[in-house]
């Protein structure tokens, strides 16, 4: 724990004074620099979206270990000296706003997390191909043809880069993995501010995705140890609907906050695709720069956008040479160390059955009817309530919308838009790999959205509005109760004064070798997972040969005989 709250320290520390460089670049450069003030999370999210594509810059030319910190540590350290009035006087105003009883509570939460995250339950797919995905990454940053040593690890989050960068491997002891932690304390952090509806006397619609965050928190936060992508994404959509809504109860009306939003939105895609309708909140800023004619804007931001992904899909190509691996209809890229056409459609298959439920690629063709039923009565009670729900709230969002827009009425027109992009993430979801896991922030936020934007916009604080109201307060207030409690004996039953000092360390699993051109390759005893210290490694003996001498040059498929 103590380790993990080391390294929270140098995340934050580097992450805030990198987004304070973007940020205040930016407003440089769009002339938005005067009387804006950010919250301090929105200089620590720029600062990781920042250090996510610097990670990733520095992969494709070396490891990502000691140089890229030392790099790193100069420029913040260089920074800190420069700008130093400026930083420390906005530091300043922004503690003194916040009062004594929530500076500890924030302590309570980071210490909280850091718990969580130097313990817990390590996901299955880390043993599989999260943790030897950092480590190709610790050791030689991006290796061409790698996907053909293993499949999964042509998946290539932009979130394994980052837990690269923090790792720490290069110290020579274990390889910590703390960022999705970190992640989630930002999160936590966000949804705390739920109590200021005490003193707004109410809840506002960004409050009720607050309370679905802090649901998902209290499900992953003995699983927040593990590196998974699923975790980087849905914590990010959380932190994106939140903002955004609180943007607009607040009447913001400047394009740049939603722009900026816009840019969290284009780097989730590189966490995970299956966050790929969440750009459409990027309308929103979109429509009022075109309405104010703002080319220098409209270009800006088009061109931070594909700055922020240019380094993902590069990764992506060198990795599996396909520019968005396993979807083989963007074939740009004749390349010796591609993964074969047939592997990549297999893989693709097997990811939609998967979440499906099925786990039978034969399967892959059939009728929505048949295998919808099916997957649907595998779920737990509540989560069939929000899925249907959230099926329900599809139409209703649409609608509302339309409505709102005829009416000229902005701030409901804003709220469905939130509801809009939510539910059409939903559906994608839903109809493509519907494993609650890849899309679980969809199912639990597209009926609370919907369906109370809704209810604020047509029932309203008045009579008998507040009666309602306190009805939905009062039973909120007892489902928190109970789950806060549940959450705290769950805590409680599970103490242990192991990892006081030192964070879990990745599962490792017996293997068994072989050797291919004079390297010792790993794959296991049983099963299919290896884990972070036998290294190279796959599932199984793996088809391939080498593109070179050794292991940097890269990897080509090779039929087995």
């Amino acid at each position: 724990m103590l380790s993990v709250c080391l390294i929270f320290l140098y995340i934050l520390g580097s992450s805030y004074l990198t987004g304070f460089l973007v940020l205040s670049g930016m407003g440089h450069i769009f002339g938005k620099e005067e009387g804006r003030v950010f919250r301090p999370d929105s200089y620590v999210m720029a600062g990781l979206v920042a250090l996510t594509v610097y990670a990733q810059l520095f992969s494709l030319f070396h490891k990502v270990g000691l140089s890229a910190n030392l790099l790193l540590a100069g420029i913040c350290i260089l920074s800190a000296i420069i700008f130093r009035r400026k930083l420390w006087g906005g530091l300043k105003r922004q503690m003194d706003c916040i009062p004594k009883g929530r500076k500890v509570f924030c302590l309570f939460l980071f210490l909280l997390f850091a718990y969580g995250t130097s313990r817990g339950i390590i996901h299955y797919d880390t043993g599989l191909y999260h943790a030897q995905s950092i480590r190709w990454i610790e050791e030689f940053g991006v290796v061409k043809g790698l996907g053909n040593l293993h499949c999964r690890l042509a998946y290539n989050s932009s979130a394994f880069s980052l837990s690269a960068l923090y790792s720490f491997a290069f110290l020579g002891g274990q390889s910590y993995h703390c960022v999705a932690g970190f992640f989630a304390l930002l999160l936590a952090k966000v949804c705390s501010e739920i109590s200021m509806a005490w003193k707004r006397k109410g809840l506002i619609l960004s409050d009720i995705a607050r309370l679905m965050g802090f649901y998902y928190l209290m499900i992953i936060f003995d699983e927040m140890i593990s590196p998974a992508s699923d975790y980087f994404m849905v914590l990010t959509v959380f932190y994106i609907v939140i903002r955004y809504l609180d943007l607009v109860e607040c009447g913001e009306k400047d394009w740049f906050p939603y722009g900026l939003l816009a840019l969290v939105c284009v780097y989730t895609m590189s966490l995970k695709l299956s966050a790929a309708f969440i750009i459409w909140l990027a309308v929103k800023p979109a429509a009022m720069l075109i309405k104010e004619k703002n080319g220098k804007g409209i270009l800006g931001f088009i061109g931070l956008g594909a700055i922020i992904m240019l380094p993902y899909l590069i990764r992506n190509i060198l990795i599996s040479g396909w520019l968005v691996y396993p979807f083989t209809w963007l074939d740009f890229f004749p390349v010796d160390w591609k993964i074969p056409k047939g592997i990549a459609d297999y893989d693709a298959r097997e990811i939609q059955v998967w979440g499906r439920g099925i786990y039978d690629v034969a399967r892959y063709g059939e009728s929505i009817r048949i295998w919808m039923k099916e997957w649907f009565l595998s779920q737990t009670a509540l989560d069939k309530l929000f899925i249907l729900s959230g099926v329900g709230a599809v139409p209703v969002s649409a609608i509302a919308w339309f409505a709102a827009w005829l009416k000229k009425m902005d701030k409901q027109r804003d709220w469905m838009l939130a509801a809009i992009t939510v539910n059409l993430s939903f559906v994608f979801w839903l109809l493509s790999a519907p494993l609650i896991r890849y899309g679980c922030v969809y199912v639990w936020l597209a009926a609370p959205i919907t369906f109370g934007g809704l209810a604020m916009w047509l029932i309203g604080e008045g009579n008998p509005g507040k009666y309602i109201w306190l009805a939905v307060y009062g039973l909120l207030a007892a489902a928190g109760c109970y789950k806060l409690l549940a959450f705290g004996k769950e805590i409680a039953l599970g103490f242990s004064t192991d990892y006081f000092v030192y964070q879990k360390e990745y599962e490792n699993f017996e293997t068994e070798n072989y050797e291919l051109e004079g390297i010792i390759f790993h794959y296991p005893v049983e099963g299919d997972r290896v884990g972070y210290e036998a290294f190279p490694s796959s599932p199984g003996r793996a088809g391939i040969e080498l593109r070179g001498t050794g292991l940097k040059d890269g990897f080509r498929h090779k039929e087995m005989k």
